[in-house]
């Protein structure tokens, strides 16, 4: 009798186990997030990937991210729209793709910005974002969990270095959109925009002078080969967003959604830009030395800093204009937050 009634209790317990482990199966929350970038890329190898595990690791195993790199989910020209739809319940979205989607959210890339890092420009973002309500109307349907900027752009140059705002007069200069045009524009460069995966081959074989870019890119597309001489000047920088699609986001439970945030928002924010972007200049002298290819680097002094910001205070104001004239009455308040944010 009692070994059939430990037999018993042996089998309810094999049970019960079975019972439980299939029961936190059945309540593991599996989201898809689509990236565009290769999961080996400086950016994805170094924020991306440790995120996920952050997010794994808070939730304590229940939420499970599925990754969909290299654009096999979503292009990324189609993010914001695929994680609106739903394809996606997360996405890497790249903000500049779709020009006066947030408006006001760009003001992070104003051209002369006091931007020192991705992870301070990160951090201004994220806490503009949470102060301002018309900031957060703007993405509608999706919810961002992390805002991070790039490191400033400086000039890369392959023939000369560039030393003074006046060597860029005549000079054809890769720039991103926006303000930024009208900035080169302003001081008698050549503005060229186009995509970072032309730059290589445009700069190599002269179509354009000089290209306005970030450490990160100079390491992803191999521009250490083509370009010598670096001259650093914050020109602007592009920012990025890792969107939730906002009806799959309150569909969970609160407690998750609270553990997502704990690692992302602001410490999100500023890890991202840290990892992603501020992580990659070392990377870029130690990329450049292995290819044994020469650096020379060119800090402006600071009179010639001076100098640039001056010159890009104009598009600052030209922003303003342009949000109140839109209704935005709370531009200017924007600006001088981000400003002082930056500075602090």
């Amino acid at each position: 009798m009692k070994s059939f009634v430990r037999k018993l209790t042996a089998g309810a317990t094999a049970i019960a186990f079975i019972a439980t482990a299939f029961g936190a199966q059945a309540q593991q929350i599996k989201l898809t997030l689509a990236d565009q970038n290769s999961p080996t890329a400086w950016g994805p190898a170094n924020a991306l990937t440790p995120w996920v595990k952050q997010v794994e690791d808070a939730t304590k195993g229940r939420v499970k991210l599925e990754v969909y790199p290299s654009q096999t989910l979503v292009k990324g020209i189609d993010m914001w729209r695929g994680v609106r739809s739903g394809i996606a319940d997360i996405g890497w979205c790249v903000q500049s793709y779709w020009p006066d989607q947030t408006p006001l959210s760009d003001v992070i890339g104003l051209p002369g910005l006091p931007i020192s890092s991705a992870e301070k420009g990160s951090e201004a973002l994220w806490k503009a974002y949470e102060k301002f309500p018309a900031m957060q109307k703007e993405y509608g349907d999706i919810v961002p969990l992390v805002l991070w900027t790039a490191t400033p752009f400086f000039v890369l140059t392959a023939k000369k270095q560039v030393k003074t705002l006046d060597d860029l007069k005549g000079m054809k200069i890769r720039v991103v959109g926006g303000p930024s045009i009208a900035w080169a524009k302003s001081i008698g460069a050549v503005p060229t925009p186009m995509p970072m995966p032309d730059v290589y081959q445009a700069l190599e074989r002269g179509v354009i002078d000089a290209a306005g870019t970030p450490w990160e890119a100079v390491v992803g597309f191999r521009l250490f080969e083509v370009g010598q001489y670096y001259s650093v000047l914050p020109l602007a920088v592009a920012y990025f967003s890792l969107c939730a699609n906002r009806a799959k986001w309150n569909s969970l439970p609160a407690d998750v959604r609270e553990q997502i945030m704990s690692v992302s928002g602001l410490a999100g924010s500023k890890f991202w830009g840290k990892n992603f972007f501020d992580s990659a200049e070392k990377e870029v002298y130690t990329r450049a030395k292995a290819a044994n290819r020469p650096i020379d680097r060119y800090d402006f002094p600071p009179e010639e800093l001076a100098k640039f910001r001056k010159s890009a205070e104009p598009q600052w104001e030209a922003w303003v204009k342009q949000m109140e004239g839109k209704g935005h009455k709370e531009a200017r308040e924007i600006l001088n937050f981000v400003v002082q944010t930056l500075q602090n």
